[in-house]
């Protein structure tokens, strides 16, 4: 006999995340947590105006350097 199964979504903050691991695994439940792409994360960036300008190379190497 199979138990019915469901997937539900959690919104946990980041430090509660190994403690959802460690009941998950004693309870014998998945877990996936997803992961953003380096795109996903820039584009992400740029909606919260978190972006640099430069006016020139030099100035841009500054900015990196500092």
């Amino acid at each position: 006999m199979h138990a019915s199964s469901e997937k539900v979504q959690l919104t946990l903050p980041n430090t509660d995340i190994s403690f959802l691991r460690t009941i998950s695994k004693k309870m014998g439940w998945t877990i996936h947590v997803p992961r953003k792409s380096g795109i996903e994360k820039g584009l992400d960036d740029i909606r919260s105006g978190n972006v640099f300008h430069a006016k020139d190379s030099k100035d841009l190497v500054k900015q990196i350097f500092g």
